[in-house]
């Protein structure tokens, strides 16, 4: 027993006690003589220290898995950095010799090392030292992407840094595009507040042509760094025009909230999500607007992927009716207004409620799944959200892959808004009988700005071959809402119809509307009317589409079925040799379980029938793009359907009054009968 020199605190130290696992232990006794009050802690003998970490560095904007090695740690052990700029998350001691923990380094992180300290009921001993390394700028995504083909000619090209840049180095000499080693005569503009830099041709590209577009060195951020290869999009990347210009206006398609929807958390951002990729530099709080009556709201307003968001300066208030609207000043990359006929109402209008939003987002589900073997090496990488996240923070900064071990994989990251799916798409297959991580940091946070309470991590083993069914390729046909071998026929007797797509009548070109030639609203065509084309365009779309029903009716039959009322489907080829069909008011749901690229394929060896009031529902991240129907006879669907694909027939289409199709109407050789419906050309 010893007294300290202020005569306040005695030690008392009970020898030879082993407790257990045969450690030798110390009690100290603290008593502190004014109040006579009396604390007793635990404290080891044996200190614990620090010999490693691994990896020890990363990059700025990198989330990293670390491992820490040493002797002595305990439980409840925490890390903490010499430095700012470094988040540490999911600390878990995994013995006495091994420490796991997740550093998430800032973009904007000081670089060069930082100290790392373990501390439990002792600080460990031993320097050790994790290095912030700078990040250069990248290309992190370009429209067209690499490889493109059937670019329409009158577009534009545009590609999106991982930060922001120097406006004065994006100019015509650092964003280049060229075609033969010709130089393309064209103007750039760079978008700040979504780091995009646009290259507009000053006349049409032309067409079926091998186009090379690049960034130069030149292009560097504020910094003064240079932007680097090495990005999730490739630099330089090529594209092919096709023969036509784009002359389809994009539309919303989804918003959040949703038209007429009540109880709106009064912190809640506004976002609608669009048909086609937009022209980011015309998405501005002009464009995109939010009122209560007749008073604007004050707001800012940013462009990621295809969605815009509007962010109020301040609360909403409670119980009030607001109405969102995007004006035809918000343009495609093609330079085509923003129309209406869309699949969600613009302008539209919700109703807040009394609350603001206090709840982190989650992720609900991954696919793969947590410990999922034997995953295709051509999967993409897929989490759900529990509620909307606002697009901005979907970025290949918090959503990463890495594998084997620490190396990072290259990939594009993207956010759909109707199923709350995150995906990240590596840029080549992955590495066969490998083990992966994946890692979504807190810098994703929900439509209220909260982020995820903490990173949420998983990891996977490949196999060793391919998954799943690929899309049937369309080619030219992706363009286009209609098409058919002999002829359109319209009533907008009980509404209006709108075609959002081209339109291809070959080779007969007979267009009606109402028992009179189509007419500018009969049908309303939000695209090009391609029918006794001399430039061939409908016949080149006609022999495309037999190209895509031989492909889709040639792959191997799959699961037999024909009456698809009530069903839910996972991704896959389901077959008939003679009819399917859809009940009264049937409803068939196709579930992607959390895999945005999941393709549904139906061969129907004759006739299809979807009857009244039926629907085709799309869960767990669905895309209309990606399902398929390659009918041996006729397609017929009946009154007030919704319906989800793309029809590939043999002989006709018909649609009764007031269906809706996200997808399109193809048939080869018969007509297609629409009676005031909406055929929208999905999203990819």
């Amino acid at each position: 027993m010893s007294l300290n020199k202020e005569g306040t605190q005695m030690r008392t130290y009970i020898a030879n006690k082993v407790w257990p696992r045969g450690r030798r232990m110390a009690f100290l006794l603290g008593i502190f003589v004014a109040g006579c009050s009396g604390v007793a802690t635990l404290a080891p003998t044996l200190t614990p220290t620090l010999s490693s970490v691994s990896p020890n560095s990363g990059t700025q904007g990198q989330t990293v898995a670390v491992t820490l090695t040493g002797t002595n740690f305990g439980p409840g052990a925490t890390i903490s950095m010499s430095g700012t700029g470094i988040t540490v998350s999911n600390v878990t001691v995994v013995s006495s010799t091994q420490i796991t923990a997740m550093f998430a380094i800032a973009a904007s992180a000081p670089t060069g090392p930082q100290n790392i300290t373990v501390t439990g009921l002792a600080i460990a001993s031993g320097a050790q030292a994790f290095t912030v390394s700078l990040l250069p700028p990248t290309v992190s995504s370009t429209n067209p992407a690499n490889n493109v083909i059937a670019v329409p000619i009158n577009r534009k090209i545009t590609a999106t840094f991982s930060k922001p840049m120097d406006l004065a180095t994006i100019t015509s000499a650092t964003f280049l595009v060229t075609s033969g080693g010709s130089a393309v005569a064209g103007g750039v503009t760079y978008d700040a507040t979504n780091n995009t830099a646009t290259f507009a041709p000053t006349a049409n590209l032309a067409a079926n042509t091998a186009f090379t577009a690049s960034i130069t060195t030149g292009a560097k951020d504020p910094g003064g760094n240079a932007v680097a290869n090495g990005g999730s999009a490739p630099n330089p990347w090529t594209f092919t025009t096709g023969s036509t210009p784009d002359t389809t206006s994009p539309t919303v398609s989804s918003t959040n909230p949703a038209n007429t929807a009540t109880t709106v958390p009064i912190n809640q951002k506004i976002t609608a999500a669009f048909s086609k990729s937009m022209d980011s530099t015309t998405i501005t709080a002009t464009t995109f607007t939010l009122k209560q009556g007749a008073t604007p709201v004050a707001g800012s307003v940013s462009y990621a992927g295809t969605i815009a968001t509007f962010t109020p300066a301040s609360n909403l208030a409670a119980s009030t009716l607001y109405t969102a609207a995007i004006t035809t000043g918000a343009t495609d990359v093609a330079g085509n207004p923003l129309a209406g006929g869309g699949l969600a109402p613009n302008p539209w209008t919700f109703t807040t409620g009394t609350t603001p939003d206090l709840t982190a987002p989650t992720v609900t589900s991954t696919t793969p799944a947590d410990a999922a073997t034997g995953v295709g090496i051509n999967r993409s990488i897929n989490a759900t959200f529990s509620e909307a996240i606002d697009p901005s923070t979907i970025t290949t900064g918090t959503f990463t892959l890495a594998g084997p071990g620490t190396t990072s994989v290259n990939g594009a990251v993207s956010y759909d808004a109707t199923s709350k799916v995150a995906t990240f798409t590596p840029a080549s297959n992955l590495a066969s009988n490998a083990t992966f991580n994946a890692t979504i940091t807190t810098g994703v946070k929900d439509l209220a700005g909260h982020p995820l309470a903490t990173n949420k991590s998983w990891s996977f083993v490949t196999g060793s071959t391919t998954v799943g069914q690929a899309p049937v390729n369309l080619r030219s046909l992706s363009t286009f809402a209609a098409v058919a071998g002999a002829g359109l026929t319209n009533s907008n007797s009980g509404g209006q119809t709108t075609l959002n797509g081209n339109v291809g009548l070959s080779p007969t070109g007979t267009c009606l509307g109402d028992g009179v030639a189509c007419a500018a609203l009969d049908p309303k065509i939000n695209g090009t009317l391609y029918a006794n084309d001399p430039r061939g365009v409908a016949a080149a779309a006609k022999a495309d589409l037999v190209s895509a029903y031989n492909e889709a009716a040639g792959r191997p039959p799959g699961t037999t079925v024909n009456d698809l009322s009530g069903m839910t489907l996972a991704p896959g080829v389901y077959t008939s040799g003679s009819t399917m069909s859809i009940a009264v008011n049937g409803i068939l749901t196709l579930d992607a379980k959390g895999d945005a690229n999941a393709v549904w394929i139906f061969q129907v060896g004759s006739s299809l029938t979807v009857n009244n009031g039926a629907q085709v529902l799309l869960i767990g991240g669905a895309k209309a793009a990606n399902v398929f129907w390659a009918i041996a006879a006729s397609s017929t669907i009946g009154t007030n359907v919704s319906f989800k694909g793309s029809v590939l027939a043999v002989a006709s289409n018909s649609l009764g009054t007031g269906s809706v199709v996200e997808g399109r109407l193809l048939c080869q050789s018969g007509a297609i009968t629409l009676l005031a419906n909406t055929v929208t050309v999905p999203a990819p």
